[in-house]
């Protein structure tokens, strides 16, 4: 299997169990591979529904651990100093219980599942998801390599922009192809949320023979759904909120000063309100171009810095600190401004008209935002 290590800040949810399945018991992890010290940090989800961290001795590359599941669970095993964000080192996979996992290969660059039924199809479908994203895989590998080399970013993401498609339909259909030949593996199920696209996992889901796609498998694809659809129509909501032509709503928070500063108060004026924090790496490497364009345009429009999720002592730090020439309102946690505003992502800026309307919308640290300004106030 190809090394796959996840963001751990979603881990909370990719481990959930099923704890509507019926099958209970242990599931066995076997492994003799390379790329492994001393010991493995393994993390599920326990029949119980409380979140497993144990640690694992390692010898040689070799293991051998059994954990306790009440349906089929997420499991991930790294290494300490990947925890560590030092190395990259681990593996993923479905814990079945009544299976058993055996590995080889090497952690640093491919490793393989061979044991029981379930994870010889698993290791199969893997192969097969291997094979159709080479292509992709390759074509980025080498854009990276030549951007490292010197070659201009812009350039290399144009050429990403034109051929990429074509290669993630390409590697689509081939993992598609593969589902259709094999509606009876389990290991389709699994390998769906790998998909990562909405509509591609529920046309996987249409593949599957029946047994599959309602037996104990599938939770573990049905739980990502939910969750995508979910998303999708809290964007859809914040999208509304946040349309042109929209009334931004009104609000009075204290300033830096500590007194109370209305949204209202600025009507007539041109209004960027930029949702930001001090925890927010992009707000911060943000604040530079901020800082050019608010003395660029002087007097064409105004910023009102609104924090989010932070301790006053540290919102009042970050101001000064980053010597934010703005207005700044500190956010309390039960304004309620976020949900009325839609706010899903920082920063979010959000340019309202003099007639107090928004005019547009950006999310994250976007040079598209600059361009508008100049489209708007260079004239």
């Amino acid at each position: 299997m190809k090394k796959t290590i996840y963001a751990l800040a979603l881990m909370a949810t990719a481990m959930m169990p099923s704890m509507a399945s019926a099958d209970n018991g242990n599931v066995r992890f076997k492994g003799d591979v390379k790329g492994l010290k001393d010991s493995l940090i393994v993390m599920y989800a326990t029949q119980g529904g409380t979140q497993a961290k144990d640690t694992v001795i390692v010898k040689d590359g070799k293991f051998d651990f059994t954990v306790s599941v009440a349906g089929p669970t997420n499991l991930y095993a790294y290494t300490p100093a990947t925890l560590r964000h030092e190395e990259r080192v681990g593996f993923q996979a479905v814990a079945v219980p009544g299976e058993t996992a055996e590995l080889s290969g090497d952690l640093t660059k491919s490793y393989y599942f061979s044991g029981s039924k379930f994870y010889n199809e698993f290791n199969e479908a893997d192969r097969a998801m291997e094979a159709a994203s080479k292509p992709l895989d390759d074509f980025v590998g080498g854009l990276n390599s030549r951007m490292q080399a010197g070659e201009p970013r812009e350039a290399l993401m144009n050429e990403y922009q034109a051929k990429a498609p074509a290669l993630k339909k390409q590697m689509l259909d081939g993992i598609m192809a593969f589902i259709k030949e094999h509606p009876n593996y389990e290991a389709c199920a699994a390998i769906i949320p790998k998909l990562e696209q909405l509509d591609d996992m529920k046309e996987a889901v249409k593949l599957l023979s029946p047994s599959v796609r309602d037996g104990r498998m599938k939770p573990i694809y049905q739980s990502v759904i939910t969750e995508m659809e979910n998303q999708a129509k809290a964007e859809a909501e914040a999208a509304k909120k946040q349309a042109a032509g929209v009334t931004a709503p009104d609000f009075t928070l204290n300033d830096i000063n500590g007194k109370p500063l209305a949204l209202s108060s600025l009507r007539g004026k041109y209004v960027v309100l930029d949702f930001w924090g001090s925890w927010c790496g992009w707000c911060i490497k943000g604040f530079p171009e901020m800082k050019k364009y608010y003395e660029k345009y002087k007097g064409k429009f105004e910023i009102l810095g609104v924090d989010c999720n932070d301790r006053e002592e540290k919102w009042r730090k970050a101001v000064k600190d980053h010597a934010l020439p703005w207005l700044h309102v500190y956010n309390t946690r039960d304004s309620k401004i976020l949900e009325k505003y839609g706010v899903r992502g920082f920063p979010t800026k959000i340019l309202v008209g003099p007639d107090g309307k928004i005019v547009k919308t950006y999310v994250g640290e976007d040079p598209a935002f600059y361009t508008f300004l100049d489209d708007t106030f260079g004239k």
